[in-house]
């Protein structure tokens, strides 16, 4: 195994050899077999060692049997201890669920603060398989039935070639010492009954099963790579990429007789799950949203929107008489004049003496009126944000700058009647939005 293991290396990540490691080892069969197969290939490793505190005195010895490897083989060692229970009780999140995402936003922290290059784990074929099956029994797409890559980002994963039979073996014939999970033994999780019931019936069915598997798994990321090259190219013409949205024309969309596969493609990595409900937003009227933990996709006429959930905006900023300038949250540029300049949507001139100091920025509310500059009697701000167009989005990131409790400005579209300049205005006061 050590000889599969070294070719392995060279052949797949020959970016190893000069890396700084950090190991993923628990103290279990696997993570030993890996530290073992690494520390002799001697390349530049240390280790990182969570403690999740959910198996009282074995998660101390687990720690303590680690540390004794490091010491006794001269490894740096990261021991990190997680309030496992707490943080999955704060989150909402499984028991699993929850120390996954503590382990690796710890080994994320540790690559960028320690200085490594990746991270490596000791997944192998049979959590493939069990990973495989788990996904497959929820209905995941293709991506979801191509398992566990041996490379994503900083995370790299060598033993995912060799079978758990393949691992054991390694351990005992180089008499190696380990820690065993006594939760390993209980069928309380999915991925353990998968393991215990399901895996080895599929083994007796077929002897060279993991063989097979492998070969599957191949298949799968080869076919996974034809629907990115796919993607790519309907996603530049169906989607157009601004600022921090993604607008989803629908009407390109719906020519597509698979457009739900590429909408499936393209929304999935922002943590969407409902994919019903998205795909009824297709036809679903305007205003309609759904929402991941993150993002948000808003249903607005012949597009979809995709975009960062808005906190709740509810803040107000005071401007005084003597601010020449607002930074933040826009920038606005206040200065008298004695003449007047060309006026266009970005700067509007306003008759001095008619504004009443402080002003104020704020966001639009229901009721909202104001005298749009050229007409006749007033106006809902929701009417003229309907008459206009806008977006759901762009509605909300208008803001309103005031002067008591009337309208000056629906900042960068248009000005109200009640402040313009007439014959009888004798200082004007020119706002500009930067």
């Amino acid at each position: 195994m050590f000889s599969k293991f070294q070719n392995h290396i060279l052949s797949n990540f020959p970016f190893l050899q000069q890396a700084k490691i950090l190991v993923a080892v628990s103290g279990g069969l696997d993570s030993m077999v890996l530290l073992e197969l690494l520390f002799h290939s001697k390349l530049d490793i240390a280790v990182a060692h969570c403690n999740f505190q959910l198996r009282d005195t074995e998660s101390e010895g687990d720690e303590n049997f680690v540390k004794s490897y490091c010491q006794e083989n001269s490894i740096q060692g990261f021991f990190q201890r997680f309030d496992t229970k707490q943080f999955a009780e704060d989150k909402k999140l499984s028991i699993q669920l929850a120390a996954r995402k503590l382990r690796y936003q710890w080994f994320y922290e540790l690559l960028e603060n320690e200085n490594f290059d990746y991270v490596l784990t000791a997944h192998h074929l049979d959590d493939q398989l069990e990973t495989f099956l788990i996904n497959f029994s929820r209905g995941a797409g293709l991506d979801g039935l191509c398992g566990i890559p041996s490379l994503h980002d900083k995370i790299v994963r060598p033993l995912l070639i060799f079978s758990r039979a393949e691992i054991e073996t390694f351990a005992n014939e180089n008499q190696l010492k380990w820690r065993e999970d006594s939760s390993n033994a209980s069928d309380k999780y999915l991925r353990n009954k998968i393991r215990h019931q399901v895996v080895p019936i599929l083994k007796e069915l077929n002897p060279s099963f993991l063989d097979s598997f492998e070969k599957t798994i191949q298949n799968l990321n080869q076919a996974q790579s034809l629907v990115d090259d796919a993607s790519r190219i309907v996603y530049r013409k169906v989607v157009n990429d601004d600022n921090n949205q993604k607008i989803i024309n629908l009407t390109e969309l719906l020519q597509l007789a698979n457009y739900q596969a590429y909408l499936y493609q393209w929304l999935s990595p922002f943590g969407f799950s409902a994919w019903q409900d998205i795909y009824d937003l297709v036809t679903a009227q305007s205003g309609k949203m759904i929402f991941s933990e993150q993002f948000r996709l808003v249903k607005d006429r012949e597009i979809l929107i995709l975009e960062p959930k808005n906190v709740e905006n509810s803040e107000e900023y005071l401007i005084n008489e003597k601010d020449l300038q607002l930074n933040f949250p826009l920038k606005l540029r206040f200065c008298e004049l004695s003449d007047l300049s060309i006026s266009d949507a970005k700067t509007i001139f306003v008759d001095s003496k008619l504004v009443k100091f402080p002003l104020l920025l704020r966001k639009w509310k229901e009721g909202d009126y104001f005298y749009p500059f050229g007409m006749n009697g007033k106006k809902k701000v929701s009417k003229f944000f309907k008459d206009e167009k806008f977006s759901l989005p762009k509605k909300e990131t208008t803001w309103l700058l005031c002067s008591e409790n009337k309208i000056i400005w629906i900042v960068g579209e248009r000005m109200d009647d009640r402040f313009k300049i007439t014959e009888h205005t004798q200082t004007i006061l020119k706002i500009e939005l930067l």
